[in-house]
């Protein structure tokens, strides 16, 4: 049995505004998500599905491919989405599903679902590299979005990336000397990034706004000093705040805190990140967060 492995995301600036070309910085994680596969020749056209979080069975399904039909499965709806990708594997690969194989295709989703680190983002990797196809047109006919984490799912690297006018980006080596003080706090919910990318969507925005947040990020990749790199972090969280008209992270939650707190990707759930100060992990866990990992346990890098 054949495998595959992408590592899950972290986007540590820009958020919302990728949707517009904004620069961004994203990281990988050491939690990702495994894909297995074993293909037979035995006339049969069918695809047997599994779906595991963390070592556990969640979806099984049986996909007649030749007339793309579900047999069976025990979440419908979770099969509909896995039926429609293949699909479009289908149409995109040279190699998979042409012939009258049967396809035994497992997954195993190493984080938990409410982390945010790109449950989907890993799985669209993952297939691609499988079907030799591209994986920025399948996630965007399968799922749409920017595409970073495509970008650090492909590379299994820090990138810079960018996807206006056209979709560029980098490896780059981000490994601050100052990582060991930051810390990654997980806020107890998943964020729907489709709503919060609707919401974002219908507000006016600027290409100087655009620009600014490109500018920051490439400041961030250059910094050396946490002193630095923190003010840099909430002047981001700040203009954010101030165009979506909604409070910080720091503002809701942890007003009293001695030092930078950010939001990574959609605002409102899965991480933020922040820095060590005495008693820090107390400070959390008496706040309800107590999901913390140190940049060594977190980031694969």
């Amino acid at each position: 049995m054949g495998e595959i492995f992408s590592p899950g995301k972290l986007m540590l600036t820009s958020e919302y505004f990728a949707i517009d070309g904004a620069l961004v910085l994203a990281v990988p994680t050491k939690l990702g998500q495994e894909f297995f596969f074993e293909e037979k020749n035995d006339n049969k056209f069918l695809i047997f599905w599994e779906a595991y979080h963390q070592n556990k069975l969640w979806l099984k399904a049986v996909i007649d491919y030749k007339n793309w039909h579900i047999l069976k499965t025990n979440i419908p709806t979770s099969a509909e989405f896995i039926l429609k990708t293949l699909k479009n594997v289908q149409t995109l690969s040279k190699i998979k599903f042409k012939n009258d194989f049967t396809y035994h295709l497992k997954t195993n989703l190493q984080f938990p679902a409410d982390y945010g680190l790109g449950s989907s983002s890993t799985l669209m990797n993952n297939l691609a590299e499988w079907a030799e196809i591209d994986p920025f047109y399948l996630n965007t006919i399968s799922l749409g979005g920017s595409g970073y984490d495509i970008a650090v799912a492909k590379e299994k690297s820090a990138v810079l990336y960018q996807s206006v006018p056209e979709i560029k980006y980098e490896k780059v080596n981000f490994s601050p000397s100052f990582k060991d003080e930051l810390i990654f706090i997980h806020l107890n919910q998943k964020q729907d990034s489709r709503e919060g990318i609707s919401f974002y969507k219908s507000k006016n925005k600027s290409q100087k706004l655009v620009d600014e947040f490109s500018n920051l990020t490439r400041n961030i990749l250059l910094c050396n000093e946490l002193e630095n790199f923190s003010e840099l972090m909430l002047i981001h969280e700040q203009k954010i705040s101030n165009f979506l008209e909604i409070p910080t992270v720091k503002a809701k939650f942890f007003e009293d805190c001695p030092v930078f707190v950010k939001s990574l990707g959609a605002w409102g759930g899965d991480f933020i990140m922040s820095s060590k100060f005495d008693g820090f992990e107390d400070y959390f866990w008496g706040k309800g967060f107590r999901t913390i990992f140190e940049w060594k346990d977190l980031i694969c890098l």
